[in-house]
């Protein structure tokens, strides 16, 4: 198996030489030709069973990335992973010391290189033309030492992994941004809405905290008893179907070119939401035709609708900023009435656990919309669902305005990547204003 994965590899590097002389391409000479295995060493990680793992603050890095964490460490930082077994081709920095298991391989040595470009490049290699071919792939360290690869200087090194990791850092600047302001926006929402902070403070003779007197006025003073329980005078209880259109979606006939063929209606399903770090949708991974659109009861969902995963899991959830089609792994919520999308949104993450806690089926969990229809929702005054609305709705518009910011970052960032590590472009090259994007 390892040398059907070594002829690959070969061949690979001879089809990649033979283009980049068609195409008239000369490496720069500030680039040498070496193994793998002259710029980095790689070792394999250490096991770990679950049952020797103690509390702690060193990063436990499995082939997936950052599982678990540790009272001791194996490897001081700085260091790369990647995975030896299971998931091949990710790779990982870290800069604290962290225990590597046995199914990743950790750069013992870097041989004097630079261990952020290392990082970067190695993101350029393909891990599968060294991986076997059994049913979970592995990778051998002495495959991945015996590749071929052009090997900037030191000072080339720097400057490359410098470009990249301000963008990488700009990147989780705005991710950590977005964080905050989510949370901003749930911790009003419990106070308003679950803790009822500023009815409780007027009904004790004070004044409510971080609000102006004007939105202070639009609280009552005292509570009436509910179906909830205990709620502000003047609110309502009703079933969250009473203040919310819920639909669902479908799979056009997957087989039936016409449905898919050129589509350009994006269409949702439960994997899309997967991966988001904030509750927002801007794209999808397929498209629909008009076609196929037709096939779908539910139509086309407005900006704004508030997406949850009823199956396969039940519980992601974001507020569509585009105009989409769902499959049947959604309930899709459109405001009725007074009711608004960022109320819907937090409103359903409070109640998470309730909508979950509905859910019945044999072979995986789901929540029918019957089920989630008669959830009972408290529903305020109108006035007061407008200013929760603008306010959590400015915080929502910066989380969208950073989020694609994030996203054309990372397109300059994975353009730039194979390009300046290949030597294709040179650091010089650049706009001075390339990072600051």
């Amino acid at each position: 198996m390892h040398e059907e994965a070594g002829a690959n590899r070969i061949k690979g590097q001879q089809s990649q030489a033979i283009q980049e002389k068609e195409r008239g391409w000369v490496m720069p000479t500030e680039f040498t030709t070496a193994n793998l295995g002259d710029l980095i060493e790689f070792q394999r990680g250490f096991d770990l069973p679950q049952q020797k793992r103690a509390i702690g603050n060193h990063p436990i890095v499995s082939s997936s990335g950052i599982t678990d964490y540790h009272s001791e460490s194996m490897v001081a930082a700085p260091g790369v992973v990647t995975g030896r077994y299971g998931t091949i081709g990710k790779v990982f920095y870290l800069d604290q010391p962290f225990w590597p298991l046995n199914t990743t391989l950790w750069v013992k040595n870097f041989k004097g290189n630079h261990p952020k470009f290392v990082y970067y490049f190695l993101h350029t290699l393909d891990f599968n033309s060294c991986a076997d071919k059994s049913s979970v792939p592995g990778v051998n360290r002495n495959d991945l030492h015996s590749i071929s690869v052009k090997i900037p200087d030191i000072q080339t090194q720097q400057a490359i992994a410098e470009i990249l990791s301000c963008l990488d850092n700009k990147i989780e600047l705005n991710r950590q941004m977005n964080k905050t302001l989510e949370a901003m926006a749930q911790a009003l929402f419990k106070s308003w809405f679950v803790d009822f902070d500023p009815v409780k403070a007027k009904a004790e003779g004070r004044k409510p905290e971080g609000m102006d007197d004007v939105i202070a006025a639009l609280f009552p003073s005292n509570f009436t008893d509910s179906p909830l329980g205990l709620i502000p005078e003047g609110w309502e209880v009703k079933e969250i179907g009473e203040v919310v259109d819920a639909t669902g979606g479908a799979t056009p006939d997957t087989k039936e070119s016409s449905y898919w063929d050129s589509g350009t209606i994006p269409w949702v399903t439960p994997k899309d939401l997967s991966s988001i770090s904030v509750h927002v949708l801007l794209d999808t991974e397929r498209k629909i035709s008009e076609k196929g659109l037709a096939k779908i009861s539910s139509g086309l969902l407005p900006v704004g609708t508030v997406l949850l995963s009823s199956r396969a899991p039940i519980g992601y959830l974001v507020v569509s900023e585009i105009p989409v089609a769902i499959n049947q792994g959604f309930i899709a919520m459109k405001p009725k009435g007074v009711i608004g999308t960022q109320y819907i949104l937090y409103w359903t993450l409070e109640n998470m656990e309730t909508i979950k806690g509905r859910a019945n089926g044999s072979t995986f969990q789901e929540i029918s919309k019957k089920s989630f229809r008669p959830i009972l929702a408290l529903l305020p005054k109108k006035e007061i669902l407008y200013e929760f609305e603008r306010i959590a709705g400015i915080l929502h518009a910066r989380v969208v305005e950073n989020l694609k910011q994030i996203n054309r970052l990372i397109l300059i960032r994975d353009t730039l990547l194979p390009k300046l590590i290949s030597g294709k472009l040179r650091v010089n090259d650049l706009p001075k204003e390339t990072a600051a994007s």
